[in-house]
This record gives structure tokens, C-alpha cells and sequence, in this order.
């Protein structure tokens, strides 16, 4: 990566750049969650290119990305998706606008991640849902690279999660990853009800790219693992929220 790269992976992260395992799980993950939903009004809040709201689109009435960087918003609308450029944490939409919102490895980069979800909130007709993966505090490894010495270093870096967080957030100052904890103080006092939470693995497409016969068993035996006490190493949370209360005006 170039330094305008690496500058930009630690700011904004890394979207998905092709469609492979990894996105296609997600993605069956969050029409499930959706039901009905899916086919109604959706946003996809820090879409990247717009791989998921491409797929998103092809079932749904009308769907929208926002995206804060302006190039990634140029290059997915490129691509036919109606793209906005803006912050999460000031979106552009109505009140009661949206069936579906995906917000996916995103809250951790905001400026105010408290604000991005009370929007996520205000956009959310009754009886609508939010799809949410942020980055999991147990996870071994910071996969958003850290800072040392001044320099950014790009990477899985190990065991840098585990540290206090005075010392965790001078590596990473960048970005955040979340416990259960503060997943609920976070949402605390908003009008969404938790449908789901717990916590998955990757599909490690990059290992099985490399080494695909290990790859695999890795898959499949970290996977496996979502169904036991284990997934409190997991890579993200999931959070499915549902809006309760009745339709606000603007």
C-alpha cells in the first residue's frame, strides 16, 4: 500500500473490495435477520464500494448507501447504487424512512459513535430493523493495524485487544472494538429492542486463498465454535435492533 493507502485503512478501514465467502455469509445473515424487511426500504449506512447494497438492492423496493469517503461514494454510485456521501453521524434521510438499516464494521471509525447510532435510530421506521457488526474486544488479534512509534504498521496485530484500554487506545487510537458492555451503553435509552446478539467468526477467505486445505478446517472448526461459550473470541458482534414506539415527524 502507498501512504495515502495505508493513511486511509487506518482512518476509514478497508471495505470489501470482491464477493467471496466471507460476504455471502454475512449477507445470508442479514436477510435473515430482515425477514420481510429486505424487500421494503433500505440503507446501507458506510457502504465502501457498495458490494453489499448491490445485493441488497436487487430485493429491496428502493435502497441507498451513504458513504463518508468521498472517492469509495464515487466509486460505488459508479457502479449504479444510489450513493450519498455523508457521516454516519448526520445522515441525510427523514425520520421513519427505512425498513432495513445495515451499519457493517463502521461504528468503530465514526467521530461519535453514540450519535451514528441515534441516527440509525431517528431513520428507523417502527417495526424496522438494524443489522450491526462491530468489531469484538476478545478477538485475539487488532485487525485494523495499530501505531508504533508514530508509524501506522497495517495488520492483524496480536493480542492488543487484551490490553488495559489506556494502552490498547494508544496503539489504536484509530478505531474502536466493543465488549457487550459497551454495545449496551451505547444503545442505552434509545427505542430499540434487541432481537439478537451474539458473536461470529470470519470466514478467513485470505488463509484459504493461501493454504486452502488448512484454511478450511480453520473455517470450519472457528465457526463451529459460534455455538459454544467460545465466540467470546469471535471476530464481530451481531446485533439485530428492532424500533419500537410509533412514527415521529421531521
Amino acid at each position: 500500500m502507498s501512504g495515502r493507502d495505508l493513511e486511509r485503512a487506518a482512518l476509514r478501514g478497508e471495505p470489501s473490495y470482491v464477493w467471496r465467502a466471507g460476504q455471502d455469509r454475512r449477507l445470508r445473515v442479514i436477510l435473515d435477520a430482515a425477514g420481510d424487511r429486505a424487500r421494503g426500504c433500505v440503507l446501507d449506512d458506510g457502504c465502501g464500494l457498495g458490494l453489499y447494497l448491490e445485493h441488497l438492492a436487487s430485493t429491496a423496493r428502493t435502497a441507498f448507501g451513504v458513504e463518508f469517503d468521498a472517492e469509495r461514494a464515487r466509486e460505488a454510485g459508479a457502479r449504479g447504487l444510489r450513493v450519498t456521501q455523508a457521516a454516519s453521524e448526520s445522515l441525510p434521510f427523514a425520520h421513519d424512512s427505512f425498513d432495513l438499516i445495515l451499519s457493517h464494521e463502521v461504528l468503530e471509525h465514526v467521530a461519535d459513535d453514540r450519535r451514528a447510532v441515534e441516527e440509525i435510530a431517528r431513520l428507523l421506521q417502527p417495526g424496522g430493523r438494524a443489522v450491526i457488526f462491530v468489531p469484538n474486544r476478545g478477538y485475539p488479534f487488532e485487525t485494523h493495524g495499530i501505531y508504533w512509534r508514530g508509524q501506522y504498521r497495517f495488520g492483524n496485530i496480536p493480542l492488543v485487544n487484551y490490553l488495559p484500554s489506556r494502552w490498547r487506545n494508544r496503539l489504536a487510537p484509530h478505531v474502536r472494538a466493543y465488549t457487550r458492555r459497551d454495545l449496551e451503553r451505547l444503545l442505552a435509552g434509545l427505542p430499540l429492542r434487541t432481537v439478537e446478539r451474539t458473536i461470529v467468526f470470519g470466514a478467513y477467505d485470505n488463509v484459504i486463498a493461501r493454504w486452502p486445505g488448512f484454511g478450511a478446517v480453520l473455517r470450519g472448526v472457528l465457526q463451529t465454535l459460534e455455538g459454544t461459550p467460545l465466540r467470546v473470541f469471535g471476530l464481530s458482534h451481531l446485533w439485530v435492533l428492532e424500533k419500537s414506539g410509533t412514527s415521529t415527524t421531521t
